[in-house]
């Protein structure tokens, strides 16, 4: 009996040492043991940025034009066509060092409206003009979700129109920004040549015949122009695919691997001992399917899928981490 109680004692005590073992947090950076962990290495490869879109056939499509550089706008006086214009229509110039940049409406359009105040400081890129194409064009518009995947560099862009022509390369007409109303200015009163008469009566510019009419606000959209030969419907539907840029032999990730997916994003690099590090990484360009990663990472190195989670405005995390 005296035996026995001397190990009962030891197998109790061993007993604890493996229960306190078992509640224990693995040391920081390490997951839970038995996690299992999905990972990811950098690979390299050509990468397209493709984005396709939803649009349809139009009957004279409103479109912006920019400033081409930074400077002060100087409209001018734009005199409104009888016919389809088949020259460029000078519409502004863009002043900046004493010398000026000529902004034009293509040919086969015709000015709808000054977006910005006359004289006011624009940079690049700004719309500035809005025009109205004569004819088909094909309108895709785009959402908050695409509006970083598209580019005013476009590669090439082509369309195709649901169980008709295509696909085929469309020439895009100025810019892709959402454009404000466009204003059109009441044209100057003639001189009086009797000043004891009363002054003659300010007569709005027309085109075809009727009095010339301001543009609407816009959506952010593109608008292009396929060949001369493709036969065009009003209203058809359409498919717009547009190639903003390639890369090629670039090192790249999984989407789901990354946080963010515009400039700069996080990845959660496991190291050869198991420990994690979130680190900060610069983005490229995306297919939906895997990320250009520019810098941050290197090939030899391994990253947990799914990515870190970005904490919310309350501090926690989507799906209720903290």
């Amino acid at each position: 009996m005296r035996r026995i109680l001397p190990i009962l004692t030891v197998l109790g005590l061993l007993a604890g040492c493996t229960s306190s073992g078992n509640n224990q947090q693995p040391p920081p950076g390490l997951a839970e043991r038995g996690t299992a962990v999905t990972t990811a290495k950098p690979t390299r490869q050509d990468l397209t940025n493709k984005v396709s879109l939803s649009g349809k056939v139009t009957l004279g499509p409103t479109f912006g034009l920019v400033a081409p550089i930074d400077g002060e706008v100087r409209y001018l006086d734009v005199k409104a066509p009888t016919t389809t214009p088949t020259k460029p229509t000078k519409v502004a110039n863009i002043w900046a060092g004493g010398k000026a940049t000529a902004v034009e409406v293509p040919a086969g359009a015709v000015f709808s409206g000054r977006l910005v105040d006359d004289r006011s400081k624009v940079t690049a890129g700004m719309p500035i003009v809005s025009a109205r194409q004569s004819g088909y064009g094909i309108v895709a518009d785009i959402d908050g979700t695409q509006a970083y995947q598209v580019s005013d560099t476009l590669q090439s862009v082509t369309a195709q129109i649901k169980s008709g022509p295509g696909p085929f390369p469309c020439t895009v007409l100025g810019t892709l920004a959402a454009l404000p109303g466009g204003t059109i200015p009441e044209p100057k009163a003639p001189v009086n040549p009797n000043p004891t008469g009363s002054a003659a009566p300010v007569v709005q510019p027309t085109q075809g015949g009727q009095a010339q009419q301001p543009s609407e606000a816009t959506g952010m959209r593109l608008v292009c122009l396929g060949p001369a030969d493709a036969k065009l419907i009003n209203g058809a539907a359409a498919t717009v695919e547009i190639i903003t840029a390639k890369v090629t032999g670039v090192l790249v990730l999984p989407v789901e691997a990354v946080a963010g997916s515009q400039g700069k994003g996080k990845v959660e690099v496991i190291k050869p001992d198991q420990t994690r590090e979130v680190r900060e990484v610069t983005l490229g360009l995306t297919d939906g399917k895997v990320i250009e990663i520019k810098t941050g990472l290197t090939e030899d190195e391994t990253v947990a899928v799914p990515g870190p989670s970005i904490p919310d405005a309350k501090g926690g995390v989507p799906g209720g981490g903290k």
